[in-house]
């Protein structure tokens, strides 16, 4: 079977496709065969090898799947189901999903919700997964449609997309912000009401006229920051993502005098029962067009010039990966 194969030389990450064999794949009681996978943010930081993302060499990389169970020890799953798998270090510190074959654990995978094939779960991925955690945090807080405007950051990436069409079906007014103008139209249709330019967010002060109801951050640094300060009494942060940088330059007075919530949404670590309960909303949520609107399909062989393309901020919405 094929698998893309990331190994150290000289320091430096080195990506190419080998033929590999079952043997060879690290233990798990669930072995899959991969249809679907995809490429996000983590993945292209791994394969460029300009983040320190994976923790040993060889390392098949690709933090998301979809497909096939080919055999399993796991009594929870049984061959021919259809199952993804998101997060849990696969793809970092676990072979994963940019492969023919997969073996992991069993508690890592979920069942592939009814209504759903194994492409479209890849089109969502872990993007739109992450993107459906932080839009159930906004609801967690309280934020409603009615409440007002919310600002999605980074909105033309896999996260911000899907963030994007999950709230415009729900009757939220989506705020996109994007750094491209060749987005603004991609935008529009997955249902963004207004689009601003990044370089709306390159300055701060501590407190600023209050803006928005909820935001859905992927960016960090400076626009998160920019977004606390703008935020309404009560308002909600939901962050996510660190494409801009981990710093946070802020202050405490968003918190302090105006009552805003930051909260933090990890994807890799969420816990089974709120993994089930994303899933079921996804294929609920999301709209039926952000499947043909939102994904770029490619093979295994292109995924070292795509993740280029991602590091580049040369691409939008989803990459998806064709496996079977």
């Amino acid at each position: 079977m094929q698998a893309l194969i990331l190994e150290q030389q000289d320091g430096k990450t080195q990506a190419s496709v080998q033929s590999i064999t079952d043997d060879q794949l690290p233990q798990g009681d669930v072995m899959v065969d991969i249809q679907w996978s995809s490429l996000n943010y983590k993945d292209a930081l791994a394969i460029t090898g300009k983040g320190k993302i994976i923790r040993s060499f060889p390392m098949v990389p690709g933090i998301d799947f979809a497909g096939i169970v080919h055999s399993s020890e796991d009594p929870r799953f049984h061959a021919g189901q259809q199952v993804v798998l998101t997060g849990w270090g696969v793809g970092e510190n676990h072979w994963g999903g940019l492969a023919q074959r997969a073996r992991v654990r069993g508690e890592w995978l979920v069942a592939q919700p009814e209504g759903l094939s194994s492409r479209q779960a890849m089109i969502i991925g872990t993007a739109g997964f992450t993107a459906m955690l932080c839009v159930m945090a906004l609801e967690d807080a309280g934020i409603r449609p009615q409440d007002g405007e919310i600002v999605v950051t980074g909105a033309s990436g896999g996260v911000g997309s899907a963030a994007v069409a999950i709230l415009h079906k729900l009757g939220y007014q989506v705020v996109a912000v994007s750094g491209r103008e060749s987005t603004h139209d991609y935008l529009r249709q997955l249902g963004a009401n207004r689009i601003l330019g990044r370089e709306e967010f390159a300055e701060t002060r501590p407190l600023e006229k209050q803006l928005w109801a909820g935001a859905v951050d992927t960016v960090g640094d400076k626009v998160l920051a920019k977004v606390l300060a703008q935020m309404n009494y009560g308002g909600c942060v939901a962050a996510c993502g660190l494409a801009g940088g981990f710093a946070l330059p802020t202050t405490v007075m968003p918190f302090i005098l105006r009552n805003v919530r930051l909260q933090g949404v990890d994807s890799v670590m969420a816990p089974a029962a709120l993994r089930v309960r994303a899933w079921k909303r996804l294929v609920q949520d999301l709209p039926s067009s952000f499947y043909t609107q939102s994904a770029t399909e490619i093979t295994l062989a292109q995924a070292p010039e795509y993740a280029a393309r991602i590091m580049n901020n040369q691409t939008q919405g989803r990459t998806l990966v064709k496996i079977a």
